[in-house]
């Protein structure tokens, strides 16, 4: 995220970055901690509860031992770094519909996974596109259009 963002890849995952003033990291962790801290989870069904799911004892968004997003898409899932219990890192991904997945695995592993096209936020949602994976930067200004770069080809 240091090197690239604010940056989107394959044309839907965005990665913010903490030193910039538009797509600011810092802020949106905030402002989606703060949407997610509103929703109302005693009104889930079971299996859409992520509380029910995982085994969490409760749900915290931006707390020590809570939920941190970390990265989004433009079809609307939201990745989660989880680090309760003193445990290793883990993530939570909502897909946008209700559903959510866990990983245990790094943000890097996840990323990875993600882009080489395996199921990383539940069931059947891949999103594998061949070839180099394409880098956007996100528009720093309200003008300014960003053209589109790709990485180096990947054999796929």
């Amino acid at each position: 995220m240091d090197a690239y963002a604010p940056i989107q890849l394959n044309g839907h995952l965005y990665l913010h970055h903490p030193a910039t003033e538009r797509w600011n990291l810092g802020q949106y962790i905030r402002d989606t901690v703060r949407a997610w801290s509103e929703v109302s989870w005693d009104d889930l069904d079971p299996d859409e509860d992520p509380r029910m799911l995982f085994e969490l004892a409760e749900l915290n968004f931006g707390t020590l031992d809570g939920l941190w997003p970390i990265a989004s898409t433009g079809r609307g899932e939201v990745i989660f770094l989880v680090a309760a219990d003193g445990a290793a890192p883990w993530l939570l991904v909502a897909d946008g519909d209700g559903g959510w997945a866990r990983y245990e695995m790094s943000f890097a592993e996840w990323l990875y996974r993600y882009l080489i096209g395996e199921d990383m936020a539940g069931p059947n949602t891949s999103a594998f596109y061949p070839g180099p994976v394409e880098l956007r930067r996100l528009p720093m200004t309200a003008g300014e259009r960003p053209e589109p770069w790709s990485g180096p080809h990947r054999g796929m």
